[in-house]
């Protein structure tokens, strides 16, 4: 069993139908019919929503992803339509809440991959492909791919993994027209965002787009490229064979799985509550990954 620790009430606003509640994400219609998506401060870890939340995260994802819809809009057309608060919500929602177009989703988890880690690595040790794409003899951890790769996966309900698919099955599931839209679509964002987070000392190692169709047009749809999505390491500390260090919530990880939390991840019982420190260094990578892919403060 896994899932939310607690799953919170959603919050009532006038005009807003509440729609569903997401690991981080909170969705809702208004009047017009756009979506209104409100990031909250969750974190999960081991498809569990834990107890604590982290503070700031919700606008860091959130203005990180406004700042790479800016950088994309050549390639792919994105979802968001305003970010004004709408009437009657609650002041906390400010800076974290996108209304957005709605869409008509495809319901396939793009992914891009440009190094091998996680769970492409662990079917390339077994079969020497990653979603059945044939890749060379001596990869380890860490090593970059000798070109990036699309590597979908379903969608999974919360508390259940994301299950890697080949690419003809995403063509048998949504059509031969749309997997290779969906393929190049999202073979050309990640190459983009790989070329400026370069360029400010940060690999992106890999990375999962959500796209809809506004009537013909595929567009790029959720959050992109935040620590949340993506893997993100300090190209300076970069040392294939090993575990990267990494922009994300690693230390909420490695803290789970210490004796000092004493929780045993294979049981059904769900985490503890994070202490403060693991919760500070944690913001702190999420503003830092902000900083330095924006070039602005956060603060």
């Amino acid at each position: 069993m896994s899932g939310f620790v607690e799953k919170p009430e959603p919050i009532e606003v006038p005009g807003l139908v509440h729609l569903h509640t997401g690991k981080v994400r909170d969705l809702y219609r208004n009047e017009a019919g756009d979506l209104v998506m409100v990031a909250s401060d969750r974190i999960s870890a081991y498809d569990w929503v834990l107890p604590t939340e982290i503070p700031d995260k919700g606008r860091v994802l959130t203005r990180l992803s406004l700042w790479w819809f800016d950088q994309l809009r050549d390639l792919a057309p994105n979802h968001v339509i305003s970010e004004e608060l709408p009437a009657g919500a609650p002041a906390d929602w400010a800076g974290r809440t996108l209304i957005c177009k709605s869409l008509k989703m495809v319901p396939v988890e793009c992914v891009a991959r440009g190094y091998l880690t996680g769970s492409g690595l662990v079917e390339y040790e077994e079969s020497r492909t990653v979603c059945g794409l044939a890749l060379p003899e001596g990869l380890v951890d860490g090593s970059e791919l000798p070109a990036p790769i699309f590597t979908p996966a379903t969608k999974a309900e919360v508390g259940e993994h994301d299950e890697n698919v080949s690419y003809e099955e995403v063509a048998r599931q949504v059509g031969a027209d749309t997997a290779a839209q969906l393929r190049q679509a999202t073979l050309a964002v990640y190459s983009r965002a790989r070329d400026i987070a370069r360029e400010r000392g940060i690999i992106l190692a890999d990375t999962k787009f959500e796209f809809g169709f506004d009537g013909d047009t595929l567009v790029l749809a959720d959050e992109v490229l935040t620590p949340d999505s993506s893997r993100f390491w300090p190209a300076d500390q970069w040392q294939p064979g090993r575990a990267q260090p990494s922009y994300d919530k690693q230390f909420v990880r490695d803290w789970l799985t210490s004796a000092e939390s004493g929780w045993d991840r294979r049981s059904e019982l769900p985490p503890p509550a994070l202490p403060q420190r693991v919760v500070d260094a944690t913001r702190a990578k999420y503003v830092e990954a902000y900083e330095r892919l924006t070039g602005t403060s956060w603060s």
